[in-house]
């Protein structure tokens, strides 16, 4: 338990000494007293158990969130290509990808509907052909919990190749 209590203090004065020498010299104490209100009291009582709980409780937490983004996607080469770094990937049903605007852009991700597991609707987990990121660290994140492959591509740049596959495990 913590307390904050006032305290009396002895300060020395040091009135009467004189630059030269002299046989009798004095030195006096004065004392002050700190005036303080009333604190309220900050009690912590914590057992080695309930610290080790809120330890492993913030390990978890960050796992967790950890394992939320399973992958960074960037629209863009750092060399200036027209391509998804990475291309191919994989990541587990129900992790988060985020595509980040990088190089090249403008850039959009679209899931293509014929090359997408049966019952996924791609206007869903796609960003509109319109839409467009088009300043550096942009980002789009989609996360997709069929399992099968995906495949996917930037419409301002599907004629030069600029496509991708996510296979969701």
């Amino acid at each position: 338990m913590a307390t904050v209590t006032s305290a009396a203090v002895a300060i020395p004065s040091f009135t009467g000494l004189k630059a030269c020498a002299s046989s009798s010299s004095r030195v006096s104490t004065a004392s002050a007293k700190v005036a303080t209100t009333p604190v309220a009291r900050l009690a912590v009582k914590a057992s080695l158990k309930d610290v080790g709980a809120v330890v492993i409780a913030t390990a978890a937490s960050a796992m967790l969130a950890s394992n939320a983004m399973a992958i960074e996607v960037l629209l863009g080469g750092d060399d200036g290509s027209l391509a998804f770094v990475p291309g191919t990937f994989s990541v587990n049903s129900g992790e988060t990808i985020t595509f980040k605007n990088n190089a090249g852009f403008p850039h959009n991700v679209v899931f293509d509907e014929d090359e997408i597991p049966a019952g996924v609707d791609a206007s869903k987990i796609s960003m509109g052909e319109e839409d467009l990121l088009n300043a550096p660290g942009e980002t789009y994140s989609v996360t997709l919990s069929e399992k099968g492959t995906y495949s996917f591509y930037c419409s301002p740049h599907a004629g030069a190749g600029m496509k991708g596959q996510v296979t969701v495990n």
